[in-house]
């Protein structure tokens, strides 16, 4: 996607996410970033292969919206194995109509990541099938079918790298709200995805054996952001508003953690935004396999409250608009 640097607030991204002399490009940049390669790394930040292939982290995440059903996909490449998982949501009654996950094989055998956000993810497993790209989702499992479609992005792209403690470099790529099409099918009914909003989340980085964040991300066309609070500080907190992107300050999550679906408070420090987030329903999955565990609950629901691109500026209501925030720890 070309940005038009009148309506981004950051610089543009650059050529590579690793610069010519090996350092990491580090910031917060509009447009798609490439160059994810973490071998060519000069130190401090160079890490070993077999390091490298322990702590190296990609995922690729599709959130589908519309007024009656919320949907989620991911495929995740951890380094030694990959996953991926799926849900609809039926916004209309709470109903979690489909909820899956799948563990692939070792290596590429399952999981295919793209290099970068403009590229396509793929994994497939048994039953199971999903193809994520710039412009689509597909999906095939016994549970749930999805056929999407994005139109291109009327609003930059956030690409935000960073370092962190613990690990080496982090990269990633999230988009504002995307126009959609397309349909899901699930075994109580089909429905349609016209008229509903895309957004999706492409992370690639070198990050530690324990990684934890909490996480908000809600878009429509005019309106969106992403929060996060966690391994990554406020790297990638940003406000897409009216086609222009602003970055945010660091981001606090009031949350009852023994009750996730009461009211989560989500505010951000430079006084840019503040919400109250309801949730109508979550996804949840806690495993342990020794060598690895996680514990992750995502409830899905609505933010109500107010946004603006600057501390002096007019505030913007946000009213219902539907999105999920998270709260995740992994021993990966």
């Amino acid at each position: 996607m070309k940005v038009d640097p009148a309506a981004a607030a950051l610089a543009a991204a650059p050529a590579s996410v690793v610069g010519p002399d090996g350092r990491p490009v580090l910031g917060r940049f509009a447009g798609l970033g490439r160059g994810f390669d973490w071998a060519r790394l000069a130190p401090p930040h160079a890490r070993n292969p077999l390091w490298r292939r322990l702590h190296h982290k990609r995922w690729h995440y599709v959130a589908l919206a519309t007024e009656r059903i919320f949907c989620a996909v991911a495929i995740v490449d951890l380094g030694w194995m990959s996953t991926c998982f799926g849900y609809a949501f039926d916004r209309s009654d709470g109903d979690m109509m489909a909820n899956f996950s799948e563990d692939g094989l070792p290596g590429r055998f399952s999981a295919r990541l793209a290099d970068d956000a403009g590229g396509t993810s793929r994994f497939e497993r048994r039953a199971t099938r999903i193809e994520i790209g710039p412009d689509g989702l597909t999906l095939r499992c016994p549970w749930l079918e999805i056929d999407a479609a994005f139109a291109p992005a009327h609003s930059p792209l956030l690409l935000a790298t960073g370092l962190v403690p613990g690990g080496a470099v982090h990269a990633t790529q999230k988009s504002g709200g995307l126009a959609l099409e397309g349909e899901v099918r699930t075994w109580r009914d089909e429905y349609a995805l016209a008229g509903g909003v895309a957004s999706f989340d492409y992370s690639n980085g070198l990050l530690p054996r324990e990684t934890a964040w909490r996480w908000a991300s809600a878009h429509d066309l005019a309106l969106g952001f992403n929060l996060q609070a966690g391994y990554f500080g406020a790297c990638e907190n940003a406000l897409w508003l009216d086609g222009a992107l602003h970055p945010l300050g660091p981001a606090r999550f009031i949350v009852d953690r023994k009750d996730p679906m009461a009211p989560w408070h989500v505010f951000t420090e430079d006084d840019c935004l503040d919400v109250v987030f309801t949730p109508d329903g979550a996804r949840r999955q806690d495993r342990n396999m020794r060598i690895a565990a996680s514990r992750y609950v995502q409830p899905v629901g609505t933010f109500t409250g107010w946004v603006r691109s600057t501390p002096e500026g007019p505030k913007r209501p946000v009213e219902r608009l539907a999105g999920v925030t998270e709260d995740h720890f992994s021993r990966w």
